[in-house]
């Protein structure tokens, strides 16, 4: 637990594995299992010279969670020092009542980069506003990222607010599907993503502040250079964010994840993780960062 921008903040932590190790046990945050007791598992290398990926989780009942049990280890397997967090007001992190603009959130994402002492590029991996976030903060310091991997996401134009605001208002309602920003239509599933946000519309001003958002600039995100991937499940209503992704930002390579809906990272996590793990060793054997491990 950090103060991060004025907020207590949950904060986790995979160090590359060594090598010798790689094939077996699990690495735990900064040495320590999710309750602060001494981790099990294989040893870790010394995260000063491997790549950073930082990894900024969805919106609602969503948490650092989702991506620890889909992308960290296989990050951290690899070679890769893995931070994550739970953002303001999701998780383990401290809810205040207001600053829930995408102002915020960026703003906050930049603090725990300079709180941990990170000054190299950063591979930010984002979910759904997670991603939205990471455009943000690419946008305000195109120097410190090395790539981008968005997952159902985009940047945060005025139509991207104005979608997330309607969606935010369709989930808080009585009769709200769940079917808005991370959750799959009905179920279980549903069912968490209304009750969480309903909490969230109903204890904080997430539900004005995020729409009220001062819209990315076009002109900022298309100065992006770094290499993007964007990851969209295939009857995900999000997948018609993908034609104006490219159009911002060319470079951008697709992958389509075909029967599966918003909650692609956690309902199809080994086809993302085999398509996005080729992809950044790709990226870092271009700019000759340390190569990743088979």
């Amino acid at each position: 637990m950090l103060q991060v921008n004025g907020l207590v903040t949950h904060v986790q932590e995979l160090p590359p594995v060594a090598a010798e190790s790689a094939g077996g046990g699990v690495a735990t945050a900064a040495g320590t299992g999710p309750g602060g007791e001494p981790a099990a598992g294989p040893a870790a290398e010394s995260s000063a010279d491997r790549p950073v990926a930082v990894l900024v989780h969805g919106i609602g009942p969503d948490s650092l969670a989702s991506w620890y049990l889909s992308l960290a280890h296989p990050l951290a397997d690899v070679g890769f020092r893995v931070i994550m967090y739970d953002l303001r007001g999701h998780g383990r992190t401290e809810r205040p009542p207001t600053g829930y603009r995408m102002e915020d959130l960026v703003d906050d994402l930049a603090a725990l980069l300079d709180r941990l002492g990170v000054d190299v590029p950063v591979h930010l991996l984002g979910n759904s506003l997670g991603g939205s976030i990471a455009f943000g903060y690419a946008a305000r310091h195109p120097d410190r990222v090395a790539s981008l991997v968005a997952v159902e996401s985009a940047p945060a134009t005025a139509q991207w607010l104005a979608r997330v605001g309607r969606q935010l208002v369709r989930a808080a309602q009585p009769d709200g599907d769940g079917d808005s920003l991370l959750a799959t239509r009905g179920g279980e599933r549903g069912a968490r993503y209304t009750a969480a946000v309903r909490r969230l519309v109903a204890t904080t001003t997430a539900g004005r502040d995020l729409p009220a958002s001062t819209p990315a600039d076009p002109a900022a995100i298309r100065a992006i250079t770094c290499p993007v991937l964007g990851v969209f499940g295939g009857d995900s209503s999000a997948a018609d964010l993908a034609p104006a992704l490219v159009e911002l930002l060319p470079q951008t390579e697709l992958v389509v994840v075909p029967g599966h809906r918003h909650a692609v990272l956690v309902t199809a996590r080994d086809q993302v993780r085999h398509q996005v793990l080729p992809w950044l060793a790709r990226q870092l054997a271009d700019t000759g960062q340390p190569a990743l491990r088979g």
